[in-house]
């Protein structure tokens, strides 16, 4: 039923009423807040560092690019020779006692890096560059041999290469073979950024597997510089570790704590613990007080320790004096 006008005014009658603009106060509230939130963005957050990329490095390193990229194709860097999960090698493989998994997994994400890093995607912007095609057949037909001999001459002539200002890098003169040109268009194919493009998509059905890439940038020592700038080293803490020391991932200190304290932190082979398993020792110990925490409501004398140290009864304790106060004032049944 309807009030009435009448009705209404005497509602109403000595209510002082003043106009109020539901908008207005939310657009002022959203303003003060999104000010608010950017004032606290620029004090308290971490440093915008741009990605790195093969574009990105092979600028503003390009001898450590082509020393990297030399040592893909003789397949003597870190991931050339890790072994499982990227291939057969054996460079890196942890075990702990019976413990093997890396090796009862096996390789699963194929990386065969000569293949992969240097000859696939040469291969690809071979278009409209006879000089390009002519060095990959003659480095192909050449024995491993002369491969090596080729790679190990190009090696030792980086260590004396200098760049010019306008980034080339010049090699002093000796018996390279096609590799010379090999690592040229190497060069010039990553600082086009097109040497990021291919090893997403070459053989990969998503585009956004960032593997290779990574895999590639972690064989340098570019991207390890920049780690020690940003603080990012494992002995300081970079495992949860934003840029610039800035606080990151909390939730990571229990894990990153262990590689801090013996034994993971020595070599001294203490309970089979060495520097050459460390990552794994961590990941057991890790599963194991997972495991013992799932597991305390039926391993005695754990699930005990809440009624041997009542902390929850202080932490609830207006609770329980409610729940006293409610037992002592309830009517008993006759």
């Amino acid at each position: 039923m309807k009030a009435s006008k009448a009705d209404k005014q005497t509602y109403y009658r000595g209510v002082r009423m003043i106009p109020y603009d539901l908008l207005k106060e939310v657009s002022i509230a959203m303003i003060g807040v999104l000010g608010f939130v950017l004032i606290l963005s620029a004090v308290l957050s971490s440093p915008d560092v741009p990605s790195v990329t093969l574009q990105s490095w092979s600028k503003a390193a390009p001898v450590d690019f082509l020393t990297t990229a030399s040592g893909e194709l003789a397949g003597t860097t870190g991931v050339a020779t890790y072994g499982p999960p990227y291939n057969s090698g054996n460079g890196a493989i942890q075990s702990w006692g019976p413990l093997a998994p890396q090796q009862w997994a096996g390789s699963h994400v194929p990386v065969n890096a000569p293949q992969d890093f240097v000859l696939e995607p040469l291969t690809q912007t071979t278009a409209g560059d006879s000089s390009l095609v002519s060095a990959l057949s003659t480095y192909e037909a050449a024995s491993s041999d002369q491969q090596q001999k080729w790679l190990a001459n190009y090696t030792t002539g980086l260590g004396t290469a200098t760049v010019a200002t306008d980034g080339t890098v010049n090699v002093p003169s000796g018996d390279y073979g096609p590799v010379s040109v090999l690592m040229d268009r190497m060069l010039t194919l990553a600082r086009s950024g097109g040497l990021d493009a291919l090893l997403l998509t070459s053989d990969h059905f998503y585009q956004t597997d960032f593997t290779r890439p990574l895999l590639f940038l972690d064989d340098g020592g570019y991207i390890a510089d920049l780690a020690t700038q940003q603080k990012l080293d494992g002995d300081d803490w970079g495992v949860m570790n934003e840029t610039g020391r800035y606080p990151g991932q909390a939730w990571l200190w229990l894990y990153t704590m262990w590689y801090q304290i013996p034994p993971f932190n020595s070599d001294t082979g203490f309970l089979g613990i060495s520097a050459a398993n460390t990552d794994l020792a961590v990941v057991g110990v890790m599963l194991l007080l997972t495991a013992l925490l799932l597991l305390v409501p039926f391993i005695p004398g754990l699930r005990d320790i809440p009624r041997w140290i009542p902390i929850h009864k202080l932490i609830w304790r207006r609770h329980y004096a409610e729940m006293r106060e409610q037992a002592g004032t309830a009517t008993p049944k006759t």
